[in-house]
């Protein structure tokens, strides 16, 4: 394994493997924004029935559903690296394609379907091989700096620039877009494919092995334990709040503050920009508490940050609880992440990382339809007041994980320690 960083920093060295990986994942986020942006655009050109709209979106959920937990248990059994760049270069060739196909006017809805199922399938693999790289690129005590470095800049990447770049890329043609995303694609599988690093060692399989009794192991891995399994469902519980909240924000600012469009950009600016300053604090904050510790702060700033929104008529009200949440929300995803990469059987962090994500994509469609049902039935406020409470639940489901927490200062913690390290 790569000794990149220190015990006393925490930081990961930019020069080497973890520079390229860094890199290959803002280039690829970058292009992701693209085409996520310009997706909707080019469906409303193609169609104005809401539900087949929608129906785009929710083919990027669906694969997480079906695939998600194999997507975890062949990146257990792969070469994370080779994995990672082949499916990077697949999933180029294909944006290339459709490009290609808007270009000649071919597009339809059911060529918009079936590509945004196919990316979210291939992302299962994708993701959760990264997630598994990670601690071969840098050293333990660093995970953490990693994980604040790459979700910053991915936030970064994805969630500012795109904005003002699509309309000057649907200005040379529809296609546009889509080719620079392939692009990105490509350049990262590029990147990735130009690490240099061994494939972890692996116990050799039993014979007569399955995917889903390898499956099952990783779910027992998670289950049994004592900090990983609180988190898990305290991390469900947030993501159900968070569905209520962004299915049913744009009704929340328009109609019940009154605020406008105007007003719901200002508030995914605001929480864009939160999510940027979470990823610089976060490691300060477990130095100071350690990991479990600041998802419990996390969680009770969230917590008092919906009450707020939801209970104060006001649009700077919600600006000042987007930004917190944003800011505690970017720091929940990093401390999350590192404590499942430190925690897990190095030969299982794949299988666990990928029900850590099932899980949360079953969460945010879940809450988007318990927020519309909640707003219809008791008023359009009610779905951040629901979101508070459910933030409230994971708080709660967090307090036997954090006995027996300390700052981050010691350089060594493994699966049934009894704290959490860098």
């Amino acid at each position: 394994m790569a000794t990149v960083g220190t015990a006393d920093s925490g930081a990961p060295a930019w020069r080497g493997g973890f520079g390229r990986l860094w890199s290959a994942a803002v280039i690829s986020r970058f292009g992701d924004a693209l085409r996520t942006t310009a997706l909707p655009l080019l469906a409303v050109q193609l169609t104005d029935d809401p539900l087949v709209i929608a129906s785009v979106t929710a083919c990027g959920y669906v694969p997480w559903l079906l695939f998600g937990l194999l997507g975890g248990a062949v990146a257990d059994r792969v070469d994370q690296r080779r994995a990672m760049w082949a499916v990077d270069a697949v999933r180029g060739l294909l944006v290339a394609a459709f490009a290609l196909a808007v270009g000649l006017g071919h597009a339809s809805i059911p060529l918009l379907l079936a590509l945004a199922f196919l990316l979210t399938t291939l992302q299962t693999l994708f993701d959760n091989a990264a997630t598994a790289l990670l601690p071969s690129l840098v050293a333990r005590e660093a995970l953490g700096g990693a994980n604040a470095r790459l979700m910053t800049g991915q936030q970064l990447a994805g969630g500012l620039p795109a904005g003002p770049v699509v309309p000057l890329l649907l200005g040379v043609g529809a296609f546009m877009p889509f080719a620079a995303d392939a692009a990105t694609y490509l350049l990262a599988a590029a990147l990735v494919a130009s690490l240099r690093i061994l494939p972890p060692e692996r116990e050799p399989r039993p014979a007569g092995s399955t995917l889903r009794a390898e499956i099952g192991e990783g779910l027992r891995a998670l289950w049994r334990d004592r900090v990983l399994r609180p988190v898990c469902l305290a991390t469900l519980l947030c993501n159900i709040g968070m569905g209520a909240l962004i299915g049913t924000l744009v009704l929340h600012v328009t109609h019940w503050l009154h605020a406008g469009d105007a007003g719901f950009a200002a508030a995914m600016t605001v929480y864009a920009v939160g999510s940027l300053v979470g990823g610089f604090v976060a490691q300060r904050i477990a130095r100071r508490t350690g990991r479990v510790r600041a998802l419990l702060l996390g969680g009770t700033v969230q917590t008092a940050s919906l009450l707020l929104m939801g209970t104060v008529r006001h649009l700077g009200a919600l600006l000042a609880g987007m930004l917190l949440l944003g800011i505690m929300g970017m720091v929940w995803n990093v401390h999350q992440v590192t404590l499942m990469q430190q925690r897990s059987p190095a030969s299982m962090v794949g299988r666990v990382s990928s029900a850590f994500r099932t899980a949360s994509t079953s969460g945010a469609p879940l809450g988007a339809l318990l927020g519309g049902a909640v707003a219809a039935a008791f008023g359009l406020n009610t779905p951040t007041l629901l979101a508070a409470l459910l933030f409230a639940l994971a708080v709660l489901s967090l307090i036997p994980a954090g006995k027996g927490d300390v700052p981050v200062v010691a350089p060594q913690d493994g699966p049934g320690t009894a704290h959490v390290t860098r």
